[in-house]
């Protein structure tokens, strides 16, 4: 039987989402200082919005269309945090294994995404019902 979900914590897509905003935070934490208030500012950022745009889209399932909303805002996010990370690539602050490693979470965190934005009734359901 699956495992009900109580709270946003519970998905997997969720706590994806919350390693990977993690491992950001560490990695930048070697970045130059003169990339304080550009690049790490904004890698933390939109990491970080993932995992709040999709505690928001729990929230908001009482109504599919706000849930999937705040879905494609997480999704926009997660290639945004691709983006910072190619970035640092590109800019040598961070090795390919690295980059490869993170890119791979999100990808797997914008799937995830892709395949509740395409089936929002599976977690609107109860509300609707």
């Amino acid at each position: 039987m699956a495992k009900r979900l109580m709270s946003f914590e519970d998905l997997n897509v969720y706590q994806e989402a919350f390693v990977l905003q993690q491992k950001i935070f560490r990695m930048s934490r070697s970045f130059p200082r003169e990339e304080r208030f550009s690049l790490t500012d904004q890698i933390r950022r939109s990491s970080r919005s993932i995992g709040s745009n999709i505690a928001e889209a729990w929230q908001k399932r009482r109504y599919q269309a706000h849930f999937v909303s705040k879905l494609s805002d997480a999704d926009g996010e997660q290639a945004e945090t691709r983006h910072w990370l190619n970035t640092a690539l590109a800019c040598e602050l961070i090795d390919s294994d690295i980059h490869a490693e993170r890119i791979e979470i999100t990808r797997s965190v914008g799937r995830m995404l892709g395949s509740m934005m395409s089936s929002p009734e599976k977690f609107c359901r109860a509300f609707n019902e």
